[in-house]
């Protein structure tokens, strides 16, 4: 399997889920695990830094996270806060996230170099749908948990959401890691086109 061949060729393998609230994270993250062997893959869930990282550069918390050769690492959220939420809601300073562009893509160049395969969605739903989706977490139970206050606010500054995640993808997209816009919609559709997504960049490493 190509998991195999990622384990014994030594190759660092790292995906990246970024999108819109409700845009089927989670559920991508989930097919995209299912098949994977435990002991070669972690999932890294990403929220608010604690007081301990914020003493810190913003970058510190994740190079902790970064995968060892052999090793499939899938973040869940990253580093691209810096230029999404924290730029939105305030909580960086504007020459913090537009510097941050740069550092990031620097970041990544350095991470290139040293082999590791990039594969970095953006999941992205309309307004329709991300409404249609809250108000079935909000009716089921199970899923209730999934929404939160924080969801409705953000829904309020779509426009501005919509803003960053624009610049950020213009600005970050390289050749050596290219994002990848998930029309997610159809959950079913999202799905397919990441793991095929993944699959093809790992062979394409793999030569």
């Amino acid at each position: 399997s190509l998991e195999l061949e990622v384990f014994h060729k030594g190759l660092p393998v790292m995906v990246i889920f970024e999108g819109i609230d409700a845009a089927g994270k989670g559920g991508a993250i989930k097919r995209l695990t299912q098949c994977l062997y435990p002991r070669n893959y972690e999932v890294v869930p990403v929220g608010a830094p604690n007081d301990w990282e914020k003493s810190h550069h913003y970058l510190w918390r994740f190079w902790k996270e970064l995968p060892a050769r052999g090793q499939i690492k899938i973040f869940d959220r990253s580093w691209y806060g810096r230029v999404l939420v924290e730029r939105v809601e305030g909580l960086a300073a504007p020459l913090e996230w537009k510097r941050a562009y740069r550092e990031i893509n620097e970041m990544e160049e350095e991470l290139a170099r040293f082999g590791t395969v990039m594969v970095k969605f953006w999941l992205q739903v309309d307004t329709e749908e991300q409404l249609r989706r809250f108000m079935a977490r909000k009716t089921d139970p199970g899923k209730e948990w999934k929404l939160t206050d924080d969801d409705w606010r953000n829904r309020e500054k779509w426009d501005q959401y919509m803003e960053a995640a624009r610049e950020m993808l213009f600005r970050t997209s390289t050749g050596y890691a290219p994002w990848t816009v998930v029309e997610a919609n159809s959950k079913y559709y999202a799905r397919i086109k990441v793991l095929k997504t993944v699959c093809e960049a790992i062979e394409s490493a793999l030569g």
